[in-house]
């Protein structure tokens, strides 16, 4: 016999039955199993798809494609010296060093920056170290004015480049004031180098936190800027609101010109190009929403 008990939850599952039955079929799910609109609007997204990534083929393309006709050999004979933030992509790096031989040149040297050379809690240790490297050297090295992250961009530059379009060679000071940073952790290593070059090649990585990060960022690449014959700084593609844009957006970054977008062909291209001019004209804002367009031609 039935007891009014299994009555009573027989109902309530009817009606939570109901109940889900109609929210179901009033919502997002009620397209599901259906023929017709969906199965078009899949095909439609799919085809979508589709020509987006031919797009992009074709730009990688393009740019790999059309490279050496822009290169035209620009970069025969000229070194460039690599600086990376930490952070920075190292299969990027190493695609921008190939698209530098690509272009005639050669890389003498690619220097990583250690994380307490960005950080802002470090900047006492930046700035102290910063000036007794400085009072090792000539007087006129180092700017007698520079703030603590451009005195430290020079000495970079100092160390790692030169003015002359021809390169020159390193010297017991310029490795001394390199080997001084590693052993107070703003580097995490000194490669091997014999020459410094006259491009210097910055390759963006991670954004730099804390008050003052653009500070330091833009202190660094105005420092290199004075003591190198050209600097690109190259960064990946963003909505905008990135640490390059930042930098963009207050001219902060002196003579050194910019490239983003450097994750793709065409950007990487572009940066190589960027190097190129960079030894007769310095400045501008290129790549995928560079100001002055997206190739650094003239």
């Amino acid at each position: 016999m039935i007891s009014f008990r299994t009555h009573v939850v027989t109902l309530v599952s009817v009606f939570l039955a109901l109940a889900v039955g109609v929210v179901l079929g009033g919502g997002p799910l009620a397209e599901v199993g259906r023929d017709g609109d969906t199965d078009a609007e899949v095909t439609q997204l799919r085809a979508a798809a589709q020509r987006s990534e031919q797009k992009s083929d074709f730009g990688d393309r393009f740019a790999e494609t059309a490279a050496t006709s822009l290169y035209a050999g620009r970069l025969a004979e000229r070194e460039v010296a690599v600086v990376t933030l930490p952070g920075a992509d190292e299969q990027v790096v190493s695609a921008l060093v190939e698209q530098v031989a690509a272009a005639g040149g050669s890389v003498v040297t690619t220097q990583a920056l250690g994380d307490p050379m960005v950080s802002s809690q470090q900047k006492s240790l930046v700035d102290t170290l910063g000036s007794q490297l400085a009072a090792q050297l000539p007087k006129g090295t180092v700017a007698a004015e520079a703030t603590t992250y451009e005195r430290m961009g020079q000495l970079l530059g100092f160390s790692l480049s030169t003015k002359a379009p021809e390169g020159a060679g390193t010297s017991s000071e310029t490795l001394a004031v390199l080997e001084g940073m590693r052993g107070a952790d703003l580097l995490p290593e000194v490669p091997a180098t014999e020459r410094r070059a006259p491009l210097v090649l910055v390759v963006l990585g991670d954004e730099v936190d804390g008050d003052g990060g653009d500070d330091i960022l833009a202190g660094l690449v105005r420092g290199l800027g004075q003591a190198a014959l050209g600097v690109v700084v190259a960064g990946e593609s963003s909505d905008g609101k990135d640490q390059l844009a930042v930098l963009r957006a207050d001219a902060a970054l002196g003579t050194a010109a910019s490239v983003d977008g450097v994750e793709t062909p065409a950007g990487q291209v572009a940066t190589v190009v960027g190097l190129a001019r960079s030894l007769t004209t310095q400045g501008g804002a290129f790549g995928a929403s560079g100001a002055d367009g997206a190739l650094p031609l003239g």
